[in-house]
């Protein structure tokens, strides 16, 4: 990790250092902190105060034996998050002294002055909880963000995606790429969420839309000939919001011409590994393993596999079709399969426990989850009495199955079955401890299905959004099977998290209006909404494709947060509320107006 990338404060007329960064050659030296008073401790006629800011601590150290009087007094009444700027000594901290976990733990400003820059008052939440204190209600924290923010964990944070931010930006730079702002005012694209949409004054009765992404202006630049173009782009999507959801967003988002998979995956490699050695100092290995998406979905249940965990799904329907038990043939007779994996040791784990996995499933949409242990006394679970003899034995040898282990088994439709093996692998793998924590579970997974069929309607939906080249040349025949045409896209997932999104764009127009058509646009609609893009592809337009990493999910990876919220500055509630400023608000009558908009009674 380079520290020396977030460059270091000059001097100012407030000081000479930052707190945490005060070098041990200075001892000796007069020198001039500023910061906040984060902690207190009063030992009679002497005061220690720990002075925070963003870099780290330096301990002030009051004594009448270098400190005036009426500074000493003045110490003695500081409150907790006072602003104050000193002068004092540089010294060493006695031995018995020294605290070992802070950068600063060798040294002391013996201060000689003192001046309170600004006063606090007493504090809804404390800045210096002791670190085994529980954080105060999250919603008191994000009403009062601008102290939650001041704890070192968020500093440390927010260092690190400044980190992550420049090194992509220092990495596709070195490749060729421009950075170029594209428009907040847009209109509505069909990015799969809803738009936020802005009413215009000038234009009444006409709205804007906020992007969702940059997609359209970033293919237009191509079309340009700007051959490379990346920007750091605020994105904005109306949706239902999840622990790893905001409205608005930052994604590290990049187009490039006259390429093709292997030349994107290139680039994006290089850029993540830039990333994550300059944000927390982690060697990341390239090239990245690569599985197309209906082996991950076989393999894992998923296609955003963590592959830290080394059990994979395995297909048993010939292992135990025809054993006779009741819910294997019947499952089987339908078309369903009968698919699970092992996990060593994991006989040791309880009947209770296992009825609560199979809650699980049944949550994922699966009809439920069986087990089988095998033990020294043979096999005990649901299926048990059926493996018996040379069909059990079979099973165990062909599947590596050894005593002490457990079986997990779920029956179905894969569409039903995937979800639940997904999470009970998952689940399971972190309750054993079988994730290998010491490992990074690069992927990419490729060739993803163009179109997918809405749950409710069974109308086609963009897997990943409708300018993805299809696997097809043929807009007759992506017209006439669309579920069976592949998409030329790709996610990078890491750990299990999906970070980067991206496919080679569909440049024929044809191509573009037939995608367009199953996703049930008419041609009229495709012209109003889209007419600028056709118009434009009609005047030479370069084979092109790109990528977008989610700036907020990779730096809550890199810093093992529990959310987006904890490496956003001001981030909404999962209501989509802004607590600290109250947003969204009402607007009043006359300016309801002056936009030509009506408040509808109720």
């Amino acid at each position: 990790m380079n520290e020396a990338s977030s460059g270091a404060p000059r001097p100012t007329a407030y000081r000479d250092a930052m707190c945490g960064a005060v070098p041990e050659e200075w001892v000796g030296r007069e020198i001039r902190l500023s910061g906040w008073a984060h902690r207190r401790r009063d030992l009679g006629a002497v005061v220690f105060i720990e002075l925070r800011d963003r870099s780290g601590i330096m301990q002030l150290a009051f004594n009448p034996d270098w400190t005036p009087a009426d500074v000493l007094d003045a110490a003695a009444g500081l409150k907790a998050e006072d602003v104050i700027t000193v002068e004092g000594t540089l010294a060493e901290r006695p031995a018995d002294a020294v605290n070992p976990d802070v950068p600063t733990g060798r040294l002391e400003l013996r201060v000689t002055a003192m001046r309170r820059l600004s006063e606090s008052d007493t504090l809804p939440i404390l800045v210096a909880a002791p670190p085994d204190d529980e954080l105060p209600d999250e919603e008191l924290r994000l009403r009062y963000r601008y102290l939650d923010l001041r704890r070192p964990e968020f500093m440390r944070n927010f260092e690190v995606r400044h980190r992550a931010i420049a090194a992509a930006r220092s990495s596709l730079s070195a490749d060729g790429f421009l950075e170029i702002e594209t428009p907040l005012l847009t209109r509505p694209t069909p990015e799969g969420a809803r738009d936020y949409v802005v009413p215009s004054r000038v234009h009444e009765g006409e709205f804007y839309a906020l992007p969702q992404s940059p997609q359209l202006y970033k293919q237009i630049l191509m079309v340009s000939g700007f051959d490379r173009y990346f920007q750091i782009a605020r994105c904005l999507r109306d949706e239902d919001l999840r622990a790893d959801r905001q409205p608005e967003f930052t994604q590290v988002d990049a187009e490039m011409s006259f390429v093709d998979e292997n030349d994107v995956f290139d680039v994006c490699e290089r850029m993540l590994a830039a990333m994550w050695w300059e944000g927390i100092g982690a060697d990341v290995s390239v090239p990245f393993p690569r599985l197309t998406h209906s082996e991950a979905m076989e393999r894992f249940g998923t296609d955003k596999p963590d592959l830290r965990i080394a059990w994979e799904l395995v297909d048993l329907t010939d292992s135990l079709r025809g054993i006779g038990f009741t819910i294997f043939e019947k499952v089987t007779a339908e078309g369903g399969r009968i698919r699970g994996f092992v996990v060593p040791g994991g006989g040791t784990i309880s009947r209770s426990r296992l009825e609560a996995l199979n809650g699980l499933a049944q949550k994922q949409g699966a009809a439920g989850m069986l087990w089988v242990k095998r033990g020294a006394e043979g096999w005990s679970g649901g299926p048990a009495r059926f493996l018996k003899g040379a069909a059990g034995d079979q099973l165990a040898r062909e599947r590596g199955i050894n005593e002490g282990d457990l079986l997990v088994l779920v029956a179905g439709a894969d569409a039903e079955t995937s979800p639940a093996l997904d999470v009970l692998r998952r689940t399971i793998a972190t309750e054993v401890e079988a994730v290998d924590e010491t490992a990074n579970g690069w992927l990419w997974v490729t060739d993803f299905p163009l179109f997918e069929a809405d749950a409710v309607t069974g109308a086609a939906t963009a897997s990943h959004h409708p300018f993805t080249m299809p696997s097809t040349a043929s807009a007759t025949e992506l017209l006439e099977d669309p579920f069976s045409v592949r998409a030329r896209a790709y996610d990078v997932v890491y750990n299990g998290w999906e970070i980067c999104s991206g496919s080679i764009r569909c440049h024929d127009p044809a191509l573009q209006e037939a995608i367009l058509q199953v996703l049930g646009f008419s041609r009229e609609e495709t012209r109003d909404r889209f007419g600028f893009l056709l118009e434009a592809f009609r005047y030479g337009v370069p084979p092109h494709g790109g990528f977008a990493v989610g700036v907020d999910r990779a730096v809550t990876l890199m810093v093992g947060a529990a959310s987006l919220r904890e490496v956003i500055a001001f981030p909404k509630t999962t209501a989509a509320r802004g607590l600290m400023e109250d947003a969204p608000t009402q607007l009043g009558e006359s300016e309801l107006d002056a936009f030509g908009l009506r408040r509808r009674s109720s």
